[in-house]
């Protein structure tokens, strides 16, 4: 399913392909890639209280402070666990997280199935990236909070995701 004028680019309409998630959906399972060539599955975190930080690009400013946030607040909050999910490769992802000290949050590259983006309606179809937005998901697998950024070149809610998050944990 495509869905259009949901999010622009520098003012440019895009088109995102699959299903929006909702409030109240259960969270679909999808696997991603970690650093270090490893899997990563949501059903590896089943039990815990997810936040998955979409963005498009690590090599682009928002994306880098999006990561950088989240990283922080998972050192504050170790209950609750943090992954920024992007199309980039593994490799570039290790080399962001190695530079900038990121350690807490985990990063993971959808570029193999692209089962993420496409499941939770996050692809962007003219530029096969994954589009910025925010999920939080409870301890149940229930989505709770769900953010798709209208223009990815602005930040998103960060502190609206949090308070959701901690009221799960």
């Amino acid at each position: 399913m495509e869905r259009t004028n949901i999010i622009t680019f520098t003012g440019n309409p895009l088109t995102l392909i699959g299903e929006e998630i909702k409030v109240g959906q259960v969270a679909p399972n999808f696997t991603a890639t970690k650093n270090d060539l490893s899997s990563l599955s949501l059903s590896d975190l089943k039990d815990k209280v997810v936040i998955i930080s979409a963005m498009p690009s690590i090599d682009t400013g928002i994306c880098e402070l999006q990561t950088i946030r989240f990283n922080q607040e998972a050192k504050k909050y170790p209950n609750l666990h943090i992954i920024t999910i992007s199309m980039d490769l593994p490799f570039a992802l290790g080399r962001f997280c190695a530079s900038k000290g990121v350690e807490n949050a985990t990063t993971v590259s959808d570029y193999k199935e692209r089962e993420f983006s496409t499941k939770y309606g996050f692809l962007i179809k003219e530029l096969a990236l994954t589009s910025r937005g925010i999920i939080v998901i409870g301890k149940d697998g229930i989505v709770k909070y769900v953010e798709y950024v209208n223009e990815i070149t602005t930040e998103p809610n960060y502190d609206k995701a949090l308070e959701v998050a901690l009221t799960l944990v």
